[in-house]
């Protein structure tokens, strides 16, 4: 991922990864997650690796803060501020009766993140259903990207791990799947 002075990582868990990787080059980073726990556990992370003065924490609803935070008067637009946001959501849906509604919650996100990130900034974005398929997540983050009219350079995709194995009999094992994508403009 390139260098950027500000992160935005939302629904953490542990942060382990996110905080030591990302702070330690980068001046600013922000977790949001609506555990407690996990904020707390990112909250120790850093301070354990001396990156407690680079990261704020904050225990909230991704959606609220996402609302409250690309709001605007109709003549009014919102100011993008970060150089890197991470989407990385827990699942959705449960099921595919929910798949709707789950692909509305991913569009919404994406929507108010693009709204956030610089151009040239980096949105790297992860789904964990297999009820939502590769070609369908990547469908709902371009409809976002057309909605915001960004155009967007995908610059990686990212699967599960071998530890993890994908068997195509199975659709099932296939569940995580995720990009990283450059704003063009």
């Amino acid at each position: 991922m390139p260098r950027a002075r500000r992160c935005w990582t939302v629904s953490v868990f542990s942060a382990d990864l996110v905080c030591t990787r990302r702070a330690r080059a980068r001046r600013n980073v922000h977790l949001l997650d609506q555990s407690a726990d996990a904020i707390a556990a990112a909250t120790r992370n850093a301070a354990d690796n001396g990156l407690a003065e680079k990261c704020s924490f904050e225990v909230v609803n991704v959606f609220d803060w996402l609302k409250a935070n690309t709001a605007v008067k109709p003549h009014e637009r919102v100011i993008p501020r970060f150089d890197l946001i991470i989407l990385d959501p827990p699942s959705f849906t449960r099921n595919r009766a929910s798949v709707p509604d789950a692909l509305r919650g991913y569009k919404e996100i994406h929507l108010r993140a693009l709204k956030l990130l610089k151009a040239g900034g980096t949105l790297a974005t992860f789904c964990c259903s297999h009820h939502v398929d590769t070609v369908t997540f990547l469908d709902v983050i371009l409809s976002a990207a057309y909605d915001t009219r960004h155009v967007l350079r995908r610059v990686a995709t990212y699967s599960q791990s071998p530890d993890h194995p994908v068997i195509p009999m199975i659709p099932e094992t296939e569940y995580l799947k995720g990009f990283a994508f450059e704003v063009v403009r």
